[in-house]
């Protein structure tokens, strides 16, 4: 079974979220030991590097005579990075269905990355936002807090979400206001909004300008459906398209619409990923069908620029 079909899976059996995360997480690490990542992930979750200056007397030896790196054990109370995780629960993250949609996946990528987080002895919080910020947390590192915010999940996959619109420019602003430390901002979400105007996109680049003015470093998963979505692949017959977000309707043969969308998505997507470029934020693409791995090597590279 291939790794893209285990991830499809989970989603489709999301029971415990915990349990499924911790899955991912082990099979990640484990695929890390063969990568060019293989020292720091035997290692990332009891040490970090030695600073020149500090005192010698926590340095592992024993680590020492195997990597010929300083490195030096990280007791509990330490936290090396604050991480916000920031979900967009609006409508649109809800295709194609239930079973696999795209805020699933976010939510299953997010409690991974919190996996993470808590092996490295890392702070996390959680940011759920649609029209208005619906959830937010501050950032501890503590296993009662990872229980709660796996709760949160759980809530927030149970609760129908039709008809809520996008608002990510005004809520980004709000959140860079109650981010008061240093954080790695990691925002899960399809960058779909009802108007994607020039304007709307002047707005959206605002509001991560203010996040990068007050010192946090972001990184953008764009969350996408790639069957439809990226490549606009239906049956050749008339579809009736509902709007989750608005509820507007239109029957159509998608066939005949094809070029023109893909047209307008691909220079929708190029315009995005050169803003992105020019503000020095990271936007990857994530799909639902290619699964977790990919998402996690690049917080990961993400993370060890930060250390």
């Amino acid at each position: 079974m291939t790794e893209q079909k285990i991830d499809i899976d989970l989603l489709n059996s999301v029971v415990d979220i915990e349990l499924l995360a911790h899955q991912v997480v082990e099979g990640f690490i484990t695929g890390l030991h063969k990568s060019p990542f293989h020292g720091f992930s035997v290692e990332f979750a009891e040490h970090r590097l030695y600073n020149g200056g500090e005192s010698v007397k926590n340095i592992d030896w024993k680590l020492f005579a195997r990597t010929d790196k300083l490195f030096v054990k990280r007791f509990e109370e330490e936290t090396n990075l604050r991480c916000q995780l920031v979900i967009d629960a609006s409508s649109s993250m809800f295709y194609p269905d239930k079973e696999t949609s795209k805020f699933k996946f976010s939510v299953m990528a997010a409690a991974c990355l919190i996996q993470l987080l808590k092996r490295q002895r890392d702070a996390f919080g959680l940011t759920v936002f649609a029209q208005n910020i619906e959830v937010h947390t501050d950032t501890k590192s503590t296993h009662a807090h990872q229980k709660f915010l796996y709760t949160q999940f759980q809530t927030l996959l149970n609760q129908p979400q039709q008809n809520k619109h996008t608002q990510i420019a005004q809520n980004l602003h709000a959140l860079a206001k109650q981010l008061h430390k240093r954080s790695m901002v990691v925002i899960f979400s399809d960058m779909i909004e009802t108007q994607t105007s020039h304007q709307n996109q002047e707005a959206l680049f605002a509001a991560l300008q203010h996040l990068k003015y007050n010192k946090h470093e972001v990184i953008i998963f764009n969350v996408q459906q790639q069957k439809h979505e990226k490549n606009f692949d239906f049956e050749n017959r008339p579809h009736h398209f509902i709007d989750t977000e608005t509820g507007s309707q239109i029957k159509v043969n998608p066939t005949y619409l094809k070029q023109f969308y893909l047209q307008k998505f691909n220079a929708y997507k190029k315009s995005i990923a050169l803003k992105c470029a020019q503000y020095k934020i990271d936007m990857v693409d994530a799909t639902v069908e290619t699964g977790f791995n990919n998402m996690l090597n690049a917080w990961l590279i993400k993370r060890n620029k930060m250390s």
